[in-house]
């Protein structure tokens, strides 16, 4: 029954994937909360959770604090091949990376955010907060300025991590057909070689 109820719990906050998915993090713009900027100098570090190792099935956790990515844990079968094996570190490094890239660029966003705000309520002669405590922000047009002054100063960063993004995602691609085609080729083997002994295939 406690074994019961500990599955439950871990099935509450992460969820299982068939491993023969792939399944890639969207490289799209994810921007954190200004609350975060203070972690700029903080390591960037995932869920230390692992699956048990009787696991058949890649794990998705819930959406990082900081780069708002979920991670992901993937599934190491019984008799993995060398080829799969490169495939699964492969695929799990670029989730570390695209993890890293976001964590890093949404804090430095926030701490940016936060400062063009203080900077343009200061020319205003106005403090951060009103006098009832609440805090005071910019309309839209004045947002409309940092956020272009923004992407228009990491324009060559975001490119840079957009050619690294297609570069990963075409190598995963090729192992992946790799690795399934040798699969059925491996599976059309055995079931000749079956034939051929005689012993019944399942």
């Amino acid at each position: 029954m406690a074994a019961r109820t500990a599955a439950a719990a871990r099935r509450s906050t992460w969820r299982s994937f068939c491993p023969s998915s792939l399944r890639l993090s969207a490289g799209s713009s994810r921007l954190c909360s200004s609350k975060q900027a203070t972690q700029k100098d903080k390591p960037v570090n995932r869920s230390t959770y692992r699956p048990e190792p009787s696991s058949t099935h890649d794990w998705v956790g819930p959406p990082n604090s900081l780069s708002n990515i979920r991670p992901i844990i993937y599934h190491i079968p019984e008799n993995e091949t060398e080829l799969e094996k490169r495939l699964r570190n492969l695929r799990q490094d670029t989730e570390d990376w695209n993890h890293n890239f976001w964590a890093k660029q949404n804090i430095t966003f926030s701490k940016e955010k936060e400062a063009f705000i203080i900077s343009q309520l200061k020319a205003k002669g106005l403090t951060l907060r009103d006098q009832d405590g609440r805090r005071r922000s910019l309309n839209s047009e004045e947002m409309a300025t940092f956020y272009k002054s923004f992407l228009d100063k990491n324009r060559v960063r975001h490119a840079n991590y957009n050619k690294e993004w297609y570069r990963r995602n075409f190598t995963i691609t090729l192992l992946l057909a790799r690795v399934t085609l040798n699969s059925m080729w491996r599976t059309v083997t055995e079931r000749q070689s079956s034939k051929k002994n005689g012993t019944p295939t399942s």
